[in-house]
């Protein structure tokens, strides 16, 4: 314990001074800080699909340092500190885990989660939607959408139906674009295949935002290997045909399966 304290004010002390003697410290604002701390978060993601522990660690710091900045800016203005922030989150937790700190009985997942959104509407919340950020990245915000409705009882009961409804939603697609070129309606029913989808990867319990960055990585891989392979034939690859590069392709699956 008293480790971590003594890291933690040392932290503290630092920021004191860099917000006092640094030019660049001492320009920040909330404002200023917030593209950066998307950055940070999503480096940390990068590190996480890495697994690489070391740079979690220290992207973990970064998001640390990020938290103390902004409460040390609150702080300047008597709003809020680092110690009203830590005491405010650990209220949320002990009010949101009553079967831990009181006397309700959550023997599962779904049932913690379900009591979650019960306390958020005791709060004032006129929907369960309401605690899903805006700004999300769509993915992400379906996800968090269809794991809120499903914490008060709205949700498919067998994996088979959510993939016949991606079926369903497949073939809607396919309709809409063999009868219009209307791309709004298009563009309306490729969100729904989208949605269901996602909806499926919850049900098999896959994360598609990194199902699909694995992908991305793959990809970018096989198309590194076809690159340099073509270099090595000294050709150019806007020269050669689909059937060239194919074949390349299917080399490149051995090295990035």
């Amino acid at each position: 314990m008293e480790k971590r304290s003594e890291a933690f004010l040392r932290l503290l002390n630092i920021m004191d001074d860099l917000r006092e003697k640094c030019p660049w410290d001492k320009k920040q604002t909330m404002d200023t800080l917030s593209y950066l701390t998307i950055e940070e978060t999503y480096e940390l993601v990068d590190a996480v699909s890495d697994k690489n522990l070391n740079e979690i660690k220290g992207e973990l710091g970064d998001l640390l340092l990020h938290i103390v900045f902004y409460s040390k800016i609150a702080s300047e203005t008597n709003d809020f500190d680092i110690t009203d922030v830590i005491h405010t989150v650990c209220d949320k937790l002990v009010e949101r885990h009553p079967h831990i700190y009181g006397d309700v009985v959550a023997q599962t997942e779904d049932e913690v989660k379900a009591n979650w959104e019960k306390i958020k509407l005791k709060k004032g919340k006129k929907s369960v939607l309401e605690g899903v950020p805006r700004s999300l990245p769509a993915m992400v915000k379906a996800t968090r959408i269809q794991e809120k409705a499903r914490g008060v009882g709205f949700d498919w009961e067998k994996r088979e139906q959510v993939f016949e409804k991606v079926l369903e939603e497949f073939n809607e697609l396919e309709k809409e674009i063999e009868k219009t070129n209307d791309k709004s309606n298009i563009e309306k029913e490729f969100g729904d295949v989208l949605f269901s989808m996602i909806n499926y990867a919850r049900f098999i319990d896959i994360d598609p935002e990194l199902a699909l960055e694995r992908t991305n990585k793959k990809f970018i891989g096989r198309f590194n290997f076809l690159e340099d392979e073509v270099k090595r034939l000294k050709k150019n690859l806007s020269e050669m045909s689909l059937d060239e590069m194919d074949k390349i392709w299917n080399e490149s699956k051995q090295q990035f399966p």
